[in-house]
């Protein structure tokens, strides 16, 4: 006679045993990342023959060579960058920022910009005579800087003026003229056509990179107030063409030598 007891003790353990087993297998083991590896994919000109990838390309390429060559004003001379103490497109340039920064410096300040100064590494190319295009503006400007305006006084101005003497390159200038002795200072200093006053406070123009400090002028960094415009300096230049004709180099010096 089978031990129906026994028998069923025996099949209780087995279930608990097979249960026990079952809930360890469906337990989630924790991973880690232990290694991790890379590889360098070289872009060579054998990608240009791969006909999926010029397929997919084509389409966007062609609508941004498209937007950037829209024609928005003319040039009747080249506007390069010959020159010591000044060039055609530094000066340009200068009076461009100047001149669109103002509008809305004004607007939002109730001031006026006395002068500008740029650096004159941040043109990258020149205008050539013929069309301008967006291509153009953003070829004279390919970075992201934005026209800031700060307050300086007097003194630093002087600052201002004894660093480009000393610097010896044709920065983009605006609103300030002066003339360089034989003896290498400055004389005849003028700020919008009025003697420079060491205790007035001029409001200067440039870009967000000199005005921390960028291609030593730190002199930038004195000023007590900085007013971000949150205008691109392409975009300043686009808009400019888009207002005008015709482009055409100032011809007022600014820095003179004896």
């Amino acid at each position: 006679m089978v031990n129906l007891k026994n028998y069923n003790v025996v099949l209780k353990y087995f279930v608990l045993i097979l249960t026990f087993i079952f809930c360890i297998s469906c337990h989630q083991q924790k991973t880690y990342i232990t290694k991790i590896e890379g590889k360098e994919i070289g872009i060579t000109s054998d990608l240009n023959n791969v006909p999926e990838i010029e397929d997919f390309i084509k389409p966007y390429r062609d609508k941004i060579d498209a937007d950037l060559n829209i024609v928005l004003a003319y040039a009747p001379e080249t506007l390069d960058k010959t020159g010591q103490w000044q060039t055609p497109i530094g000066n340009f340039f200068a009076d461009v920022m100047v001149q669109k920064g103002n509008k809305i410096f004004n607007l939002r300040e109730k001031k006026s910009i006395d002068i500008g100064l740029f650096n004159s590494g941040g043109i990258r190319t020149i205008i050539p005579k013929g069309n301008i295009t967006i291509r153009t503006a953003y070829e004279i400007m390919p970075f992201e800087n934005n026209l800031v305006v700060i307050d300086l006084k007097g003194n630093q101005i002087q600052e201002m003026i004894n660093y480009i003497i000393s610097e010896k390159k044709p920065h983009p200038l605006n609103g300030l003229t002066f003339t360089i002795s034989k003896n290498n200072e400055a004389t005849s200093i003028l700020v919008q056509g009025k003697p420079l006053e060491i205790d007035t406070t001029y409001y200067v123009a440039t870009n967000d990179y000199l005005a921390n400090g960028g291609d030593n002028m730190v002199f930038f960094k004195k000023g007590s107030q900085k007013f971000d415009l949150d205008y691109k300096l392409r975009n300043v230049l686009i808009d400019y063409f888009k207002e005008v004709d015709t482009v055409k180099a100032p011809t007022n010096k600014r820095i003179n030598v004896e």
